[in-house]
């Protein structure tokens, strides 16, 4: 199967949605902590796993503990594609340009050759079918151009070319770090959030999907951290 979409097994328990999670290991925890209160089996994640924070390793190694299925972000794709030996700071660079730097840097030394190599084969699409016969699609951004964010601040209309002809019931994304839900008619959009960098501050955003025969209910919610 293409590593571009996977389609996981058809679901009837509750499913967790968290993305961004950008290395930040305790706000993981915290969430994870939050969904076994509330009894939730699976997990799904929608990139930007592990650049940012000061735990990248130990966040990935998190992650695998839960089962949790992953897609592949921006941050993800970076430190896949991107050589740290070929990049150099720019003259006059500022002093976050050159943390930023040396945090990618430092990143992927502790990820280690075959964490990078799991990111590579991580999907950039999750399909997820429902008892209903709804179908759920996860992705960093838009199912079709990883480019491209699904923004709380743009209208249906955009959010209907940016999802073009893709066919999913919801389509539930993160990347802009800001979660919503929104009913364009015949799909819903929900963005997810962020778990380690909301512009909330100190919280975790995270979204559970419970499956049932009459619709899919969909709960947003945030926790302290």
């Amino acid at each position: 199967m293409s590593l571009l979409g996977r389609t996981l097994p058809p679901a009837a328990q509750p499913v967790a949605f968290l993305s961004d999670v950008h290395g930040h290991l305790g706000a993981l925890e915290v969430v994870l902590a939050e969904l076994r209160r509330l009894a939730v089996p699976q997990i799904v994640v929608t990139g930007d796993l592990l650049l940012g924070g000061d735990a990248p390793l130990a966040t990935w190694r998190r992650l695998q503990e839960v089962g949790a299925r992953c897609t592949k972000g921006l941050g993800d794709r970076a430190l896949v594609e991107v050589d740290p030996e070929s990049l150099r700071v720019p003259a006059g660079a500022s002093a976050e340009e050159q943390e930023r730097l040396a945090r990618f840097r430092a990143t992927r030394d502790e990820l280690g050759d075959l964490v990078i190599e799991q990111l590579r084969r991580l999907p950039d699409t999750l399909r997820l079918p429902l008892i209903d016969g709804a179908e759920i699609v996860a992705a960093h951004g838009a199912p079709r151009d990883p480019m491209a964010e699904l923004s709380h601040d743009l209208d249906d209309e955009m959010l209907r070319i940016l999802l073009g002809s893709e066919v999913a019931d919801v389509v539930v994304c993160g990347a802009t770090h800001v979660p919503f839900l929104r009913d364009l008619g015949d799909q819903r959009v929900v963005n997810v959030g962020s778990v380690g960098a909301s512009p909330a501050g100190s919280v975790a955003d995270y979204t559970i999907v419970r499956p049932r025969m009459d619709g899919a209910e969909i709960v947003q919610d945030t926790v302290r951290i």
